[in-house]
């Protein structure tokens, strides 16, 4: 049993002083220390740790909502992932959806004068008519392209990019149409703009890639095809406005493609002028 004993513990000698000289009597005591681990039980443990999958930790941001997961909150706050939260295409489509009820379920008198009259235009018609829509074909096509291409535009280049291009191709296609078209039309619609997000959008993102050429080109004649059946189902359904001998103007053509135009040009002027970065 003492041979047993002896093999289980390690046994280290301690001195003990008894009474009040310590050097006169000294008796040895001996202390048992548990063995250490043995390599199996170590490599038991560390195979049960490696076992365990990594806990992501996450953050919720209390102003925006969002999650922060462990890595990104590991990066300093100038190295993080910019946040992109669009909202400027939603109060675009906000605004259009707004004027559609006022005019046709309201029937509020002052929302014709948003309109765009060839024979006597005012400045601000050339921005206000491209947010009205002569009825709900007309309106819902609208709105699905301009959410997808405006949301692409604002998330590459921003809200004001957005809106500035919005109006800037908008308004464009409508000077173009009241520069070509007879004096006796009425231009209403989103659809130079429409074009114009549609430019816009693919150009930021334009490479030689043969991959994304395709991607354009199936997109492109999509959109032109549906765009061009709703106008011509609005057409169709034609008439006068309420109250006025004015006609209404059939597809036009013109405001769809210069409005893609100036979209193609102002992604050319933009490009054109030099950053910061560039001049040091």
């Amino acid at each position: 049993m003492l041979q047993l004993q002896l093999k289980q513990n390690h046994f280290i000698p301690v001195l003990k002083f008894h009474g009040a000289y310590p050097f006169k009597k000294l008796m040895p005591m001996a202390m048992a220390f548990p063995p250490p681990p043995s390599k199996s039980l170590r490599n038991s443990f560390k195979s049960s740790a490696k076992a365990e999958p990594p806990l992501l930790i996450c953050r919720i941001d209390r102003n925006s909502g969002d999650m922060i997961s462990q890595l990104e909150l590991g990066k300093p706050e100038n190295k993080r992932k910019p946040e992109k939260r669009v909202s400027g295409i939603f109060w675009i489509l906000l605004i259009n959806l707004g004027i559609f009820v006022a005019d046709h379920i309201f029937q509020v008198p002052w929302i014709q004068g948003l309109y765009l009259y060839h024979n006597k235009p005012t400045w601000y018609q050339f921005i206000t008519s491209t947010f009205c829509h002569f009825n709900w074909n007309h309106l819902s096509s609208n709105l699905f392209f301009l959410y997808i291409f405006g949301k692409l535009v604002e998330e590459e280049e921003g809200n004001f990019a957005l809106w500035l291009s919005y109006i800037l191709t908008g308004a464009g296609a409508n000077l173009v149409s009241w520069l070509i078209l007879p004096r006796n039309a009425v231009s209403i619609g989103a659809s130079g703009a429409v074009f114009g997000l549609f430019a816009v959008s693919v150009l930021v993102k334009m490479s030689w890639d043969w991959r994304k050429i395709l991607e354009v080109l199936i997109l492109g004649q999509f959109v032109v095809e549906k765009v061009m059946e709703a106008a011509q189902a609005s057409a169709s359904l034609g008439g006068t406005l309420r109250g006025g001998g004015y006609a209404l103007q059939n597809v036009n053509h013109i405001a769809h493609l210069s409005g893609a135009l100036i979209g193609v040009v102002l992604i050319w002027l933009l490009s054109s002028v030099p950053s910061p970065t560039d001049e040091k």
